[in-house]
């Protein structure tokens, strides 16, 4: 691939993932409700989701969704409706008195966030759109790799940038929800607030 391609795609990418925006709201809510190593996993979901989504793309898939409009209404409302669930779940077991924080037989459990947070990347439209858009503006029709090859590449660019960006906000967050839940109303407000943020981040998703 063309070098000044990939460094043009990478400092794009790069501004594009350090925009706050529902990835960064998702993760920081995750962090400042349920700690620093569920965040991280929800981070770890999230690059596996846009993982798939590289390698749908480089089969082509992106461009059958472009082929077929409400396909990415569909998915967002879909998204949306999974964030509302997901924060319905924490503010019922902050009312219950048992914040997030605390519920680590349900919510916390690494595979239950690690499969939520897959499944919020592959409905999240943002992620579809960066495939959709952006990427194919940064494929040379004629280099010597297959047009598959180089959005694998830029795919593969993309996810570590999620991983490094949402990595250090996540520890951020973390941090700052360790020290915010020491009592248990603390742990209930962080949870009712985690829990606000998620329905945000679905109102940004639904009106995309």
């Amino acid at each position: 691939m063309d070098t000044h391609l990939l460094l043009l795609f990478l400092g794009v990418d790069l501004l594009l993932v350090c925009t706050p925006g529902p990835d960064w709201l998702y993760v920081v809510a995750r962090s400042l409700g349920q700690g620093r190593r569920t965040g991280l996993t929800a981070v770890a979901g999230i690059c596996a989701g846009y993982a798939v989504h590289t390698l749908l793309a480089a089969a082509g898939l992106a461009a059958a969704l472009r082929a077929i409009p409400a396909a990415l209404p569909a998915l967002r409302y879909v998204g949306a409706a999974y964030l509302v669930l997901i924060a319905i779940n924490m503010l019922r077991a902050a009312r219950r008195g048992t914040p997030a924080l605390a519920a680590a037989a349900t919510d916390r459990s690494k595979a239950s966030v690690l499969r939520q947070s897959l499944l919020t990347a592959l409905l999240n439209p943002k992620g579809l759109l960066l495939y959709l858009s952006l990427i194919p503006q940064f494929i040379a029709p004629h280099a010597a790799l297959p047009v598959g090859g180089q959005v694998a590449v830029l795919g593969a660019l993309n996810v570590l940038a999620c991983a490094g960006i949402y990595g250090a906000v996540a520890l951020l967050a973390g941090r700052a929800g360790g020290s915010l839940t020491s009592t248990e109303q603390g742990a209930r407000r962080v949870s009712t607030a985690s829990a606000v943020l998620l329905l945000a981040v679905a109102a940004v998703t639904a009106t995309a």
